[in-house]
């Protein structure tokens, strides 16, 4: 029996990075593999007999005494802990390759060292841009931002890259520079997954070589989606109410065409959209939190998903999730969106960031008769039945398996 050992900070269903994470380790679980975890203690991690592994929790946002604080900032960097309980578990597991997702400041890229000096192949899969861009998300105050290309890395301290501010971006210009002086990710990681192709050349753009990285895309399984032929009314957007998500240009968008729109989902956006809804007397109804059958029926309820991103979005499995329930989708052209878009096949794509554009868009749509409506749902369903399987995701990362001689 082959062993993989399967590493990410959370253990639990608390995004997208996560949710790969834990299907990725259930397919090869159903293939007769020993499927290892490895991950951060947290309270709501799914139970593992190899819980005792895991390293202590870091939690970003919680309040800390001073001392700790500090060796927090450490740990982001280097973490001796990891590095320790990932040598006892390669011990008793011995295993035939390593696949690693977010591993970033919780539990730190000192465990690629004692993945190396193991002689235990490593996969990393790259669910942001954190190799190239400090802040992870080639976003700043004032939009999409690359000015870190190049080597000059203190933009993240002048601009306050993250959370807005100067001391926490410093932490982790600071790490960012340790970790490029040890080469932690170029001189340890065998190949970089990408589930965009926009992400593969953005890192090659940064400098990276190109036969680092192979492209595999995301997957979702279509048993658990319902797929529905009725097509309902208006437009949905589902996913976190942040300012890069473009949903300032979304709501004044679907004003101005006059469009129902549902926005389900919480952040730090919410209350404003509220009031620019409310000032323009849209027809704009907050679902807050929703997720499951829940989800699902507020999607097929409606006529399309917009994703009007304004920001390097990597590869959003909920475009994937509904063509599965049978529903078009309407992206921004930005990032891995335009993909996964089939313009006038399997919905369409607008300018990021353009209202003008997006209000042609939806008011062209609104119009589509239910039979286009349904041609493209049933499009996108068959797209994902034919290339996003779980199936094709497992090929492909055993062919790549291969190649490290697993």
């Amino acid at each position: 029996m082959k062993t993989l050992l399967s590493v990410n900070n959370y253990h639990y269903r608390r995004g997208g990075a996560e949710a790969v994470f834990l299907d990725h380790n259930d397919l090869f679980r159903d293939l007769g593999w020993n499927v290892v975890p490895f991950s951060m203690e947290h309270p709501e991690n799914e139970p593992t007999k190899w819980k005792d592994y895991f390293v202590d929790e870091i939690e970003f946002g919680r309040t800390y005494s001073l001392p700790r604080k500090a060796l927090n900032a450490f740990k982001i960097t280097h973490s001796f802990e990891a590095s320790r309980k990932m040598q006892k578990l390669v011990d008793q597991i011995q295993p035939q390759v390593s696949h690693l997702h977010n591993i970033y400041h919780h539990i730190s890229p000192s465990i690629l060292f004692t993945l190396k000096k193991n002689g235990i192949p490593s996969v990393l899969t790259l669910h942001d841009l954190k190799i190239a861009c400090p802040a992870y998300k080639m976003l700043t105050h004032d939009g999409v931002c690359e000015r870190c290309k190049g080597g000059n890395l203190f933009n993240v301290v002048k601009h306050r890259c993250v959370k807005d501010s100067r001391v926490t971006s410093s932490v982790i210009f600071m790490e960012t520079m340790v970790q490029r002086l040890i080469g932690s990710y170029r001189s340890n990681v065998d190949v970089f997954v990408v589930p965009s192709r926009f992400y593969l050349e953005k890192f090659v753009e940064w400098g990276w070589d190109r036969d680092r990285f192979q492209h595999i895309p995301n997957f979702v399984d279509v048993d658990r989606f319902q797929y529905c032929d009725e097509i309902g009314e208006g437009f949905v957007f589902a996913g976190r109410l942040g300012p890069e998500k473009g949903l300032r240009t979304l709501v004044d968008a679907a004003a101005q065409a006059g469009v129902k729109l549902k926005i389900v989902g919480t952040g730090p956006l919410e209350e404003e959209l509220k009031a620019i809804a409310e000032s323009h007397g849209a027809d704009i109804t907050f679902y807050g939190y929703r997720s499951g059958e829940e989800l699902q029926k507020l999607i097929k309820s409606s006529k399309a998903l917009v994703l009007p991103s304004e920001w390097y979005e990597n590869a959003p499995i909920s475009i994937l999730e509904a063509y599965s329930l049978g529903r078009p989708v309407i992206g921004a052209d930005i990032g891995g969106i335009p993909e996964l878009i089939r313009p006038g096949q399997t919905g369409e794509i607008f300018e990021s960031g353009n209202t003008e554009g997006l209000v042609e868009v939806l008011t062209a749509f609104n119009e589509l008769s239910s039979d286009t409506a349904k041609t493209m749902g049933r499009a996108g369903r068959e797209w994902v039945e034919n290339s996003f399987t779980p199936r094709n995701y497992r090929e492909r990362m055993l062919n790549l398996y291969k190649t490290l001689g697993n």
